[in-house]
């Protein structure tokens, strides 16, 4: 019989990246809509990538098992 895989949150799989040194990058949040009432500088500050904080990279991880 062959053996059971988990599978890969579809979710998860589509908004983080796993770096080299196992990190998870993400993006930041609202960058979508009502982008007239925000200053320039916090629009250029959301286009940057950033890191998911380390207590909460094990959630992450679990719903990746075999990475990206």
């Amino acid at each position: 019989m062959p053996k059971l895989k988990m599978k890969t949150k579809s979710a998860v799989k589509k908004r983080f990246k796993l770096t080299a040194n196992g990190r998870i990058k993400r993006k930041h949040a609202f960058q979508r809509h009502i982008l007239t009432n925000k200053r320039p500088g916090n629009k250029r500050k959301l286009r940057k990538g950033a890191y998911i904080a380390k207590s909460q990279e094990h959630q992450i991880k679990a719903m990746i098992p075999y990475g990206l």
